[in-house]
């Protein structure tokens, strides 16, 4: 049996899901950004994508873009021929492309007067832990700071076995880095059909998945385009990503003007349904997936602050136990030995035992570089019911 709906959303809950979110991934393909016939990017498709991230950010939306079309760009601007490109010649053209595509993001943001960053990833950025811990620090830090993030997979370095090759699945850990709440994967097709549609007829567009079954990983296809590296197979194990994550994702065309509004006053996709939020899914994997390395335990003023949902501060530190480096998983205890919480320690075992009972203002004097404030962020925190 499918999980999934064939017949076309309640008016409401696409346009909901997207207005509903406090954080949106939005990806864009190859095919969407960049002309065919000319090799150059479409200026009023992109200056029309802009436009609705600028709404996005009007209505108090972070908002992260996963932005294809450095190849792309760069292929024609060396004058690579057309077709498949050897590894080499893909990361030419990624170094020459990637300088006009981060330019084309810049000057089009600085019109709404939004700043812009650059970030270039790779497999291992998002898979290995500390890394990982590296990159969304820096993601949520320009989020913080208002910026609008532009991510695509650093090529230039990449080889063939440790690269993602595809920004659907790239986009999807992304989202589920930084807990995004709506992955937008805006493409030339508008949905995972039943069968290929260009050769079946009787194909039709699932309006809904809420799990990747077998079936529905069996309904994927090839890519169908030279410019993109994805096709259905990626989008649909993107999907399965962003449901772990608790993140609802869209398939859904591009080929519109503005295609973000486009969704939500009811274009036609295909939405892959999260059954829990993201907050949520972090926590019980923070709980329940990690082995603890180690064990902070606190005084009750801290014990009282963390029922309350607050971050877990140096100065209401006791003790630390056991071997642990930054982002590893802890046991947090009360001066009962009562397990409060599990959560993912801001610094190293040796480091925090250094700034036990200190106010937050002193670590940098004692550790001598410029720490996180909390030992345990709230939000890398999940704590344990006093039932069990």
């Amino acid at each position: 049996m499918l999980s999934a709906k064939m017949t076309r959303d309640p008016a409401d809950n696409a346009p909901s899901r997207i207005a509903a979110a406090r954080r949106i991934v939005i990806k864009i393909g190859s095919a969407l950004l960049v002309e065919r016939d000319s090799g150059r990017l479409d200026a009023a498709w992109f200056d029309s994508l802009v436009s609705d991230i600028a709404a996005l950010r009007r209505r108090g939306q972070e908002v992260l873009v996963v932005s294809s079309g450095a190849i792309a760009l760069g292929r024609r601007h060396l004058g690579l021929r057309s077709g498949p490109l050897r590894l080499e010649e893909s990361q030419a053209a990624a170094a020459a492309g990637q300088i006009r595509l981060a330019h084309a993001w810049q000057s089009a943001l600085a019109g709404y007067e939004i700043p812009v960053a650059q970030i270039l990833l790779t497999l291992g950025d998002t898979e290995e832990r500390r890394r990982y811990l590296n990159a969304r620090g820096t993601l949520e830090t320009l989020l913080s700071l208002g910026a609008v993030p532009v991510i695509n997979e650093n090529d230039t370095v990449a080889t063939e076995e440790i690269r993602y090759g595809d920004n659907d699945r790239l986009a999807a850990r992304v989202a589920q880095m930084i807990s995004a709440d709506c992955l937008l994967l805006l493409s030339d097709v508008d949905g995972l059909y039943t069968a290929d549609p260009a050769r079946v007829p009787t194909a039709q567009r699932l309006a809904e998945v809420r799990a990747v079954t077998p079936d529905i990983e069996a309904m994927a296809g090839a890519a169908a385009t030279e410019f993109g590296s994805g096709g259905m197979v990626t989008k649909v194990a993107a999907g399965r990503i962003a449901l772990s994550a608790g993140c609802h994702m869209a398939i859904a065309s591009g080929r519109v003007l503005h295609p973000v509004r486009a969704l939500e006053t009811g274009a036609s996709c295909t939405w892959f349904i999260a059954s829990a939020n993201p907050a949520r899914v972090r926590k019980q994997w923070i709980a329940g997936s990690l082995q603890p390395r180690g064990e902070i335990v606190v005084d009750d003023g801290a014990a009282a602050a963390l029922a309350a949902g607050k971050s877990l501060l140096p100065a209401g530190v006791v003790r630390v136990s056991g071997d642990f480096r930054r982002g590893d998983a802890v046991l947090i205890r009360d001066l009962r030995d009562q397990v409060l919480a599990h959560g993912l320690s801001a610094y190293d075992s040796s480091d925090a035992a250094r700034i036990v009972g200190l106010r937050s203002h002193a670590i940098e004097a004692v550790l001598g570089y410029r720490g996180r404030e909390e030992l345990v962020h709230r939000n890398d925190m999940a704590m344990v019911s006093p039932h069990g």
